[in-house]
């Protein structure tokens, strides 16, 4: 056993020499050494042997680790595999356990979305050199991008349950300290998912790997700055979402993903100003499944701009049946995630679908959540949100006041009207503290010359407030529930003939809109 760690030191130190570039240097005095020694034949072989041996050993040393060596405990993504496949048969014969980590940076794209890419770039290196400087010298890590790292802790007879937990706790310690940035300090947080050996013992060691990201998933799920350990139960549940989402991508092929229209009033006449088409997917054995059940696989699964185009190809077709059927429903409020608005092939795409339906831009209100605007969106975004109002659709600046979209953002974005979220609407009518908030909140909008939506109408006394306060729209079961396009026409008739002899709601402030 000496002789062979005796030799592999040897060899390692050889390769560690021939991989300096500076070795070179030497060739032609060892060219010539060897000529005096060997003549013409020695000079041949030393002249050409000298660099292909430099070629090998950078061949050797790059990116690699020479019989699993590596140095700080970071390794490349194959040599990662080759350890934690020696950590996964070693912990079998001897019956100690070993243990797979992920650890993530919550929120990292909204970090980016904030800070932007240099400054993201800065954090994501600060939070490796965390990461690495509390692993044991035993245990190997690799990254598999810039906010994630998987980490392989050596077997051991101490290595268990409660001991990994420990070591996640270090890690977010060390993760969570302030990141100087710009005069400021930005404060980091992850989530960590780890899975025991002695929970996947008999399959390959990316089985292992797909268990401690599962546990993560459940983890972020329940985040941030949360632990989850690998169990039955995480299986059980990680097979449900596997399936969830290839069901999803079937179901957008097969249109089982639609809108449902969610009408909006006037508060001055009650007339319809507008539909809000909202996502809901028809499932064949679960029934009617609202966005929340499966948004979040659309986002993992890069499907937002497939979902997105599906709506918008429904919503505007379905109002261009009620032109036909000349209903008046002046325009349809189609929400675009970030992830479309960053598609640089949006504007194009959405010219040709409006004209598809025979439908002019301002027929669109463009739905944009708050939290989107505040922070600091990249240029494609502006760019893609400018192009849209430039083109005449209306911009609309979603679930206001849970955000911090500044008053600038909302000039840059030209945003022709604010949804003021449910939260400010909720028992308005019985608390004063929320009528102040949301007389405001209206106040502003008005001196800034943008409509207003309120959303969340549940009651009369929370409609009639709005309309007595000044807000131009309102939105919410109180009016109606979200309806599949096949009852719209329908509502819409039975909307008109209520209104005929219906008393109209005086308002206190602001003009018709």
């Amino acid at each position: 056993m000496r002789t062979h760690t005796f030799f592999r030191q040897i060899r390692h130190a050889l390769l560690t020499v021939l991989s300096i570039p500076q070795v070179l240097a030497f060739v032609p005095a060892l060219s010539l050494a060897a000529f005096w020694l060997g003549g013409e034949t020695a000079l041949i072989v030393t002249a050409l042997g000298l660099p292909l041996a430099f070629l090998i050993a950078l061949r050797l040393t790059d990116g690699a680790v020479p019989d699993g060596e590596h140095i700080a405990g970071l390794v490349s993504n194959d040599a990662f595999r080759i350890r934690l496949e020696q950590m996964h048969l070693a912990a079998r014969e001897t019956g100690r356990d070993a243990a797979c980590l992920v650890i993530a940076v919550d929120q990292f794209d909204e970090l980016q979305d904030l800070h932007g890419s240099a400054a993201a770039d800065f954090i994501a290196q600060r939070f490796g050199d965390r990461v690495l400087s509390v692993i044991r010298s035993q245990d190997v890590a690799t990254r598999i991008s810039r906010n994630t790292f998987l980490i392989a802790m050596h077997p051991s007879t101490q290595l268990g349950l409660e001991a990994c937990i420990q070591a996640s706790g270090r890690i977010q310690s060390v993760v969570e300290e302030p990141v100087p940035l710009n005069n400021v300090s930005v404060y980091l947080s992850c989530s960590i998912g780890f899975c025991l050996q002695s929970m996947v013992p008999d399959g390959p060691a990316s089985d292992w790997i797909e268990a401690a990201q599962a546990a993560l998933s459940e983890a972020q799920r329940n985040g941030p700055s949360t632990i989850r350990a690998y169990t039955s139960e995480t299986r059980r549940r990680s097979v449900i979402h596997v399936n969830l989402r290839k069901e999803l991508e079937a179901a957008l092929d097969n249109g089982e993903i639609q809108p449902w229209f969610q009408p909006q009033v006037s508060t001055d006449t009650g007339d319809i100003t507008g539909f809000e088409a909202l996502a809901r997917w028809n499932h064949p054995t679960k029934g009617v499944l609202r966005p929340q059940v499966f948004l979040p696989f659309a986002e993992q699964a890069n499907l937002m701009g497939m979902l997105g185009q599906a709506i918008r190809h429904q919503a505007f077709s379905a109002m261009r049946d009620w032109d036909r059927a000349g209903a008046v429903v002046p325009r349809i409020g189609i929400n675009f995630s970030s992830e479309e608005l960053r598609d640089p092939t949006l504007i194009d795409r959405l010219k040709w679908e409006l004209d598809q339906c025979d439908l002019t831009p301002d027929r669109l209100a463009v739905e944009v959540l708050e939290t989107v605007f505040a922070r600091h969106p990249d240029d494609i975004i502006a760019r893609n949100v400018a192009q849209m109002s430039d083109m005449g659709c209306h911009i609309d600046l979603d679930d206001f006041g849970t955000g911090h979209a500044a008053f600038a953002s909302i000039k840059r974005f030209n945003v022709n009207r604010i949804k003021i979220d449910r939260s400010f609407v909720t028992n308005a009518d019985k608390d004063p503290e929320q009528q102040q908030l949301v007389g405001a909140i209206l106040t502003m909008a008005e001196r800034l010359n943008l409509e207003t939506l309120a959303e969340g109408i549940e009651t009369p006394g929370e409609h009639a407030l709005m309309a007595q306060l000044g807000c131009h729209h309102v939105q919410g079961y109180g009016i109606s529930k979200p309806m599949p396009r096949e009852e719209t026409l329908q509502w819409i008739t039975n909307h008109r003939n209520g209104l005929r002899g219906a008393p109209a709601i005086g308002r206190k402030m602001g003009g018709d809109s």
